[in-house]
């Protein structure tokens, strides 16, 4: 198999040199001093001819080399010496017992070594066979760590994108199943894929994300996330526009539903593209149980999700401008509880929300084995001695706990860092002018969703625009029965755009 030269004109394009030491010398001269470059001669006795083998060590199966390549090439060397050069090429595009490739490109041949291939060079000749040799040690599939299975596959990503690839192929044996790959990254060149599937997907969408990877100007990428912040089409935005998944089965479900997965070399977590809001309260799980429940557990992380935003600034409004919205038994209690805090509500309520943060933070940083349990303890303690030394009232701590607590009901870690962001504007809000500011902030947040686009399509769908048929599956799930086709509010709303 040989690389297109088509486009050789368009880039810088270096050809590969007919002097074999030629192309040792340049090769030396870019790796510079590296021990881990190894570089064989095999030499053809009567006319003299070189064939290098070349390859990094650490990143290439030596096994397959020594049996592959080394051995059948050296055998085919001592049998039949006085071969000609293009004798040569032919005999060993055949004895080579592993993938090949024929390139002409020094660019080419380098990118091929970074990669784990083995390069083989002849004397008199002006290109290359690129041998696939590469071995990437990678964790085996596990369960997913971040996003917890109920019910369902219980396989997740790892960070070879090759085996990544494959668990989706496994569940979508489609033909139209699609693989683009570029690299991203002037010094990590990290390979980065993009998968749809022909026919179900927006071309246009496909063309767009990866105009997008290709536009992308930066010298490293580590994770994810310097892919999903340098592509959406909001970048000063806090809502998150992409959902990242360490899970195969979510990836081949929203592949079906006309969206685009990117996956990225070197991390677990692929992206999911457009998408819109109501998607990041959706989980496999909903439609692996039955529909009655699944509506219920759906609707339930939509209310702790409001929860979350508005229990402790409602609380701040209420006790500090609304005296006279609050029943006057439950008014007396809570007046009962603050009579010997010293501090104004705003500053206790901020106090116990940071104070949880911190609980947050250092159960995730600390070693598995007891993280929780210092979240879970320390909660408990400083709660109460707060309470018992009179920094705060106890309304506050159950305020701040259930608000907390809600936060884990939602199913992506996006989501919930949202939602903790959110948290504390709309407290800070709610201090200034009571209930005004709460609804300002809300409504402030709303406009914001309806004006947001992921990729094109509406990020507020079905809601904002209203699409009926999108409703189907937002709040609720109905049953598979009642829907005429399934789809998401996206290829709805392309529709809707498209009539």
């Amino acid at each position: 198999m040989e690389e297109n030269n088509s486009n050789q004109g368009s880039d810088k394009f270096i050809n590969i040199d007919e002097d074999l030491q030629v192309n040792l010398d340049q090769l030396k001269d870019e790796f510079g001093i590296n021990s881990d470059l190894s570089i064989r001669i095999v030499n053809q006795h009567e006319n003299q001819n070189k064939i290098a083998i070349i390859h990094l060590d650490g990143i290439v199966d030596e096994q397959k080399i020594n049996n592959h390549i080394l051995e059948p090439i050296i055998k085919i060397c001592n049998r039949q010496p006085t071969l000609e050069p293009d004798e040569i090429n032919t005999i060993m595009n055949n004895i080579i017992l592993t993938r090949t490739l024929t390139i002409y490109s020094w660019d080419k041949l380098i990118s091929s070594i970074l990669s784990g291939d083995t390069i083989i060079l002849i004397d008199k000749e002006k290109k290359a066979i690129v041998a696939s040799t590469q071995r990437l040690e990678s964790r085996s599939i596990s369960e997913p760590t971040s996003q917890t299975v109920i019910r369902g596959p219980k396989d997740s990503f790892n960070e070879n994108i090759s085996q990544n690839i494959s668990l989706v192929r496994f569940r979508i044996q489609n033909k139209n199943l699609r693989v683009i790959s570029t690299k991203v990254g002037s010094v990590t060149k990290t390979d980065v894929m993009i998968m749809y599937i022909e026919g179900i997907a927006d071309k246009a969408i496909v063309n767009e994300v990866y105009s997008r990877i290709k536009k992308i100007k930066i010298d490293r990428v580590l994770e994810s996330n310097y892919i999903e912040e340098l592509i959406q089409d909001n970048k000063k935005t806090i809502v998150p526009q992409l959902i990242n998944t360490e899970r195969p089965d979510v990836v081949a479900g929203n592949l079906s539903e006309r969206r685009i997965a990117i996956f990225i070399n070197g991390t677990p977590f692929v992206l999911i593209c457009p998408v819109n809001f109501i998607s990041f309260f959706q989980t496999p799980e909903d439609y692996y149980n039955n529909f009655y429940y699944s509506s219920l557990v759906r609707t339930l992380r939509v209310v702790t999700f409001i929860i979350n935003l508005y229990a402790s600034s409602l609380y701040l409004a209420l006790t500090t401008h609304h005296q006279g919205l609050i029943p006057t038994t439950l008014l007396v209690s809570l007046m009962a509880q603050r009579e010997k805090i010293p501090f104004p509500a705003v500053f206790e309520i901020l106090l116990m929300e940071i104070a949880f943060e911190i609980l947050r933070e250092a159960g995730i940083r600390m070693p598995r084995a007891i993280g929780p349990a210092v979240s879970i303890v320390g909660a408990l303690i400083l709660g109460q001695a707060a309470v018992d030394a009179g920094f705060v009232s106890a309304a506050v701590v159950i305020i701040v706990a259930t608000s907390a607590i809600s936060s884990f009901t939602l199913p992506n870690t996006s989501t919930m860092n949202l939602a903790r962001i959110l948290r504390f504007l709309f407290l800070i809000s709610s201090a200034f002018i009571g209930l005004l500011g709460v609804l300002l902030m809300t409504l402030t947040f709303l406009l914001h969703l309806s004006s947001l686009r992921s990729f094109g399509k509406p990020y507020f769908a079905p809601f904002a625009p209203l699409q009926i048929d999108g409703l189907k599956d937002s709040f609720i799930r109905t049953s598979y029965s009642s829907m005429e086709k399934e789809q998401d509010p996206i290829s709805s709303s392309q529709k809707s755009n498209d009539s």
